[in-house]
């Protein structure tokens, strides 16, 4: 088994990082046919991604991106090229989140966020 393990670190806060999570697992999902769910925090998100041969996790801060991936035997081969080409995507939507302008426009959400109570 192959590891791959990447760490960007950002100035962009919680809110814009949370949006290019969200894009990053949606491009993800539709061009790699990876599952993903999204676990909100308060001080941090969770991407689990996982498909046959590949899973991991992307760890979304206000400062920092935490990738950790585990390939299969099969892609294990290949994780050069793999992680060159997520290091590739990530780098491009940080680029581009540092970019968009407090008037950007939202990314959907792939999970609602739990529902918060009021206090009475």
């Amino acid at each position: 088994m192959a590891d791959i393990r990447i760490h960007r670190d950002h100035n962009l806060g919680l809110a814009k990082a949370r949006k290019i999570a969200w894009k990053w697992a949606e491009d993800v999902e539709n061009k790699l046919q990876m599952a993903c769910t999204v676990i909100q925090g308060e001080t941090s998100d969770t991407v689990e991604f996982t498909r046959s041969g590949v899973n991991g996790r992307l760890i979304v801060a206000a400062d920092h991106f935490d990738l950790e991936a585990k390939l299969g035997f099969l892609l294990g081969a290949f994780s050069k090229t793999i992680e060159a080409e997520i290091t590739k995507n990530l780098d491009a939507m940080l680029g581009a989140g540092a970019r968009a302008g407090p008037g950007a426009t939202p990314v959907a959400r792939k999970k609602a966020a739990p529902a918060r109570k009021k206090a009475s």
